[in-house]
């Protein structure tokens, strides 16, 4: 690999960190990347979680020391994203990700009609929807669905989150980011404690790309708490239609 090629990663790293802290979605940019330098696909994808394990942890310590977290959804489903992360990634060779990619495309396109006829979706918070009943729900759909979502394919797995525990518990946009990067977190260690023992990570180059992706995460996090839920709801839009349009790309037109 050539400086030129570490180089475009590193910047890559950086912009998926930012990405990922405002509303998921960074492995739209970081993975490609490394698939483009010539890592194989598996490799790849363990870098990614590598590198994407320390910017996740560190936009989720800044949105923690500036927002509340409700520990009753935050706990439990981050616990349980460590167990369906890590089996998602066990079955990764085992389920068709051609098959998954269409279903994706169309929960992702189903996900931006409704952000987009909604618009007051996100921007305020409804505590009153965070009933015990809709709290377990939360923790089923974000610690269980999205974390196994996580381990054997990715994309979206942060705007997923956001997008659950703004419908589910009412959060704003930037609650559920907040909330969001704690389970993200934790899909990203399940899944790297797997990929590490079958020693797929590239630990070197990942390491490089782990402080830009930090540096990203950073700025994104900070960005997003002083913009406030409106600013996360056009990034969300945005990265959205990117993912589907990748998605699209990969599956049904490139060679």
């Amino acid at each position: 690999m050539d400086m030129g090629q570490i180089v475009l990663l590193m910047v890559a790293a950086a912009g998926a960190g930012w990405i990922d802290a405002v509303v998921g979605g960074g492995g739209l940019v970081q993975l490609p990347a490394l698939l483009v330098a010539g890592v194989p696909p598996v490799q790849a994808m363990a870098t990614n979680k590598f590198s994407s394990v320390f910017g996740t942890a560190s936009a989720a310590v800044t949105y923690a020391l500036t927002t509340k977290i409700d520990k009753r959804v935050a706990v439990p489903a981050g616990l349980a994203a460590v167990l369906l992360s890590g089996l998602g990634a066990s079955a990764v060779t085992l389920i068709s990700k051609e098959a998954l990619i269409p279903l994706v495309m169309a929960v992702l396109v189903g996900v931006a009609l409704f952000v987009t006829f909604r618009p007051a979706l996100g921007t305020h918070p409804r505590p009153q929807l965070g009933t015990p009943a809709r709290t377990l729900a939360a923790i089923g759909v974000t610690g269980v669905g999205i974390a196994f979502y996580d381990g054997i394919i990715g994309p979206g797995t942060g705007t997923f989150l956001i997008i659950a525990f703004t419908v589910i518990l009412g959060m704003d946009f930037v609650d559920g980011s907040a909330h969001s990067k704690i389970v993200n977190f934790c899909t990203n260690v399940g899944a790297l404690l797997v990929f590490g023992f079958q020693g797929e990570v590239l630990w070197l180059l990942g390491l490089g790309m782990a402080v830009c992706n930090i540096a990203g995460a950073q700025l994104g996090a900070r960005m997003a708490l002083r913009r406030g839920a409106k600013f996360v709801r056009i990034v969300l839009l945005c990265v959205v239609a990117a993912m589907v349009a990748k998605l699209g790309y990969d599956r049904f037109l490139a060679a």
